[in-house]
């Protein structure tokens, strides 16, 4: 289903919004569409301090996510309607990323008594401000110290998921 989509927005996508190709990124809940802007180039506002590039790369941005809001919307829409997910937008220029209006979605588990305590005590610490965002703290943590261990385990899925649709047919 993710080659499906990625190839629906490729087709679907102005080409002109981005530089190169947007990277899309599915789950079952969400499509997340982000594309790099073109670059700031010094000639735009003569000689730029690295804070006057910054703030130009914020405000290409905002001009970006105005000027193409209608549109995304009305992809968004469309796609919602074909795949059966919410699509959130975002852009990276220069060393900014911004994605707009991503879900955010609730995520059921059972802990045990010291899988609590972790929890509680980054609350009371000032870590976080519930246990929900405590957790999702820990999550990113996880995905920022295991992320090659991580992208190995997607890969092997991949190929996990390939070898079952060659697989016998059930039913």
């Amino acid at each position: 289903m993710s080659d499906e989509i990625t190839g629906w927005f490729t087709g679907r996508l102005r080409a002109d919004w981005y530089d190169g190709t947007p990277q899309i990124t599915v789950d079952r809940d969400e499509i997340v569409v982000v594309g790099t802007l073109p670059a700031v180039a010094a000639d735009e506002g003569g000689d730029q301090s690295p804070q006057a590039r910054r703030e130009a790369e914020h405000g290409r941005l905002a001009r970006f996510r105005e000027d193409t809001r209608e549109q995304r919307m009305r992809i968004a829409r469309e796609a919602e309607h074909r795949f059966g997910r919410k699509v959130a937008w975002g852009v990276r220029i220069g060393g900014l990323t911004a994605t707009f209006t991503t879900l955010s979605v609730p995520v059921m588990t059972r802990l045990r008594m010291p899988e609590r305590e972790v929890l509680d005590t980054l609350v009371r610490a000032g870590v976080a401000r519930s246990r929900s965002e405590a957790h999702a703290w820990c999550v990113r943590l996880v995905g920022k110290h295991e992320g090659d261990w991580i992208a190995e385990l997607k890969s092997a899925l991949e190929h996990v998921e390939a070898a079952r649709a060659q697989g016998p047919s059930v039913g």
